[in-house]
């Protein structure tokens, strides 16, 4: 016999479809995570005006995602910050910057990000032809 009180409990043994899926296909999609701090949200802002860029603010991160590529240039980026051409450099990306996904390659001007390995390896001017020796 079950009590009221047993009945109106959750099933925790029930499965339930999770929003939090695996998809091993290909996204053509390229992004970073930044810190939620004064640069982190000044460097959102600029990306946000590059086409195909999506910006998504989180409690403690900011996501700034993109189909294809994206271009973090860095003297962009100082000018909006209200610094001198310059400021804004490699060192200065990868101390706001947690986690990226998609290919990035770093320029001394700016970090480009690639969704697809393929165009970053024609970028570089990578041959990504398997050869046998």
């Amino acid at each position: 016999m079950t009590t009221a009180a047993e009945a109106s409990k959750p099933d925790l043994k029930a499965t339930h479809e999770s929003k939090f899926k695996s998809d091993n296909t290909a996204s053509n999609k390229c992004g970073v995570t930044l810190m939620n701090n004064q640069v982190g949200r000044v460097v959102a802002q600029v990306m946000s005006q590059q086409p195909g860029v999506v910006i998504t603010h989180l409690p403690s991160m900011i996501r700034v995602d993109a189909s294809d590529r994206m271009d973090f240039v860095y003297d962009e980026i100082s000018e909006a910050l209200g610094e001198e051409e310059g400021y804004f450099d490699n060192a200065e990306f990868e101390e706001n910057m947690s986690t990226h996904y998609g290919r990035m390659i770093h320029e001394d001007d700016r970090t480009i990000m690639f969704a697809n390995p393929e165009e970053a390896a024609e970028y570089l001017g990578f041959d990504l032809v398997a050869s046998s020796k």
